[in-house]
């Protein structure tokens, strides 16, 4: 069975965007990211904490705003259109979850599609769906990378995806048939689940159920992805797939940690490159 290293893969992708970064920097240009988050939510808190230091290890400079729990919805709408309107600022992500109090939707809408690195606004969204240039969800984007870079083919195959929703399972969805895989996406409503997850030659699980896929879903051979970050009986981080059982069956398998989880900030680092790129040509 193939391990699929997102550690590896992930560093990979962030030397290439390292000498990116140097190259615009000799030119003159150098990028920026605005990262918002609002609260003390402690593990947005380790989420910000490794952008930041994705940000200094490439080259890309990092805004950070750190606001209170308190921040009200126009405060943080205020900030927004703020950096929207910097010319100095080529990203901007607003950490989630936010408190209750403020609408997500409505801040994903007001960060300027153009900036939107997390590739969330409904803009974004709809030039992935019709096939335009635009900034693409992370990880979804970066789970594209882990099949390429091992060699697993996507063209002409079966490609199974369980979870249906906005930032992973929906993009997923139309990232692989634009790479020319057949889809199916699976929910909880879908009937007799196992027998469509065993025709899949690429599994993807994002639902957030520890270990929930196990050999009896997955076709000998298959690619597996997890997605998942949950806590296994004795609070072990672990993913939506049993590792030790689909080992036995898969033909190549993401491990948790070390999967998917590092490639969702490389692909972050890519989309601060492109959006900025983006940017410039529209300026031309």
């Amino acid at each position: 069975m193939q391990l699929i290293d997102g550690k590896k893969i992930s560093q990979d992708i962030k030397d290439e965007v390292k000498a990116k970064v140097a190259e615009l920097k000799e030119k003159g240009r150098e990028i920026s990211l605005a990262v918002i988050l609002v609260g003390d939510n402690s593990a947005s808190a380790v989420y910000v904490r490794n952008k930041k230091k994705a940000c200094e290890y490439v080259g890309i400079r990092s805004l950070s705003y750190e606001l209170p729990e308190a921040t009200t919805q126009d405060e943080l709408v205020k900030l927004v259109e703020e950096l929207n309107g910097r010319e100095d600022v080529d990203g901007i992500l607003v950490q989630l979850p936010l408190p209750k109090h403020i609408d997500e939707d409505l801040i994903i809408r007001t960060i300027a599609p153009d900036k939107d690195v997390d590739g969330f606004s409904p803009i974004n969204v709809g030039r992935l769906s019709i096939g335009e240039k635009g900034i693409v969800s992370c990880t979804p984007n970066g789970i594209i990378e882990l099949l390429k870079r091992s060699d697993i083919s996507i063209d002409g195959k079966h490609c199974v995806i369980i979870g249906r929703s906005n930032i992973v399972g929906k993009p997923m969805g139309m990232l692989l048939l634009r790479e020319n895989g057949t889809v199916t996406i699976c929910h909880s409503h879908t009937k007799d689940l196992k027998n469509i997850t065993k025709q899949a030659d690429i599994l993807v699980a994002a639902i957030g159920k520890a270990k929930f896929v196990t050999s009896e879903f997955v076709k000998e051979g298959a690619a597996v992805i997890d997605v998942g970050m949950d806590r296994d009986e004795n609070g072990k981080l672990c993913g939506d797939v049993d590792f030790d059982d689909v080992s036995k069956v898969a033909g190549a398998l993401t491990p948790v940690p070390g999967g998917v989880g590092p490639m969702t900030i490389a692909m972050l680092m890519t989309n601060c490159v492109d959006a900025a790129l983006l940017r410039d040509s529209k300026k031309q």
